[in-house]
């Protein structure tokens, strides 16, 4: 395999960035360094993500994880160029991975040589922005996860994998969000894989444009939909 040198990005300790981590280091891909956002913002993040994927397993810490492979780890207030960039800049790279951050524009998306690369717990173009799989419940989108390029949007850059869901009846709104992101993380190893072996050229795609808007997190009123059809068993997009 060839090497991949390339910075991981994720707000600490969150469920989704454990998983993805867990996921590339076992196709041998070893981040050079790991950042992680320690924020007040990213404490709440990360516990609505632990309420939505209750029940199910959750993938070791990342300090274990790190420390296992000797990986370094720094914390920085905010994922912005200000305080990512003099940790990134004497290092040669050639991507950055975001294991679940919030929106990073400037220079940090600028800096590796191709790229920065995200996976997205929702089918793009169709389903951009927060809480995918409630929105694709609530507006019949059909559920699974992308790995995309990062570009100055919100889950705009060109896509490089999508891949739906087999949604089966029976499954519960914290079934389909720890499915979404193991398949993430899945994904991820995926592209990489891609990488080394120089098919990105091939992969990549541009999005398109998506009838739904870019959403944001899903309020009570619309989980409380998204609960129902599933009890009920009218989601538009079982295979079964």
């Amino acid at each position: 395999m060839g090497r991949v040198d390339f910075a991981y990005l994720l707000l600490k300790e969150h469920p989704y960035g454990r998983e993805m981590l867990r996921q590339i280091v076992s196709g041998g891909f070893i981040p050079k360094i790991i950042i992680e956002e320690d924020s007040e913002i990213g404490d709440e993040e990360r516990e609505k993500f632990l309420k939505r994927i209750e029940g199910h397993e959750i993938a070791p810490e990342v300090s274990e994880q790190a420390s296992e492979l000797g990986i370094p780890i720094v914390s920085v207030p905010i994922h912005n160029s200000e305080n990512v960039m003099p940790h990134l800049r004497e290092m040669e790279l050639d991507l950055i991975v975001f294991g679940g951050t919030r929106v990073i524009r400037g220079e940090i998306l600028d800096y590796p040589r191709d790229g920065v690369v995200n996976s997205h717990p929702g089918l793009l173009p169709e389903c951009r922005g927060s809480a995918s799989p409630a929105w694709s419940v609530f507006h019949d989108i059909p559920i699974g996860s992308s790995t995309h390029f990062c570009d100055n949007g919100i889950d705009t850059g060109d896509i490089l994998l999508r891949r739906e869901v087999a949604v089966r009846r029976g499954a519960t709104y914290e079934d389909l969000c720890y499915e979404t992101l193991v398949l993430a993380g899945a994904l991820m190893k995926e592209a990489l894989l891609a990488y080394v072996e120089g098919g990105w050229d091939e992969m990549r795609m541009p999005q398109g444009k998506s009838e739904f808007p870019t959403f944001r997190n899903a309020p009570e009123e619309i989980l409380k939909v998204v609960y129902k059809k599933l009890e009920d068993q009218t989601y538009a997009h079982y295979v079964d």
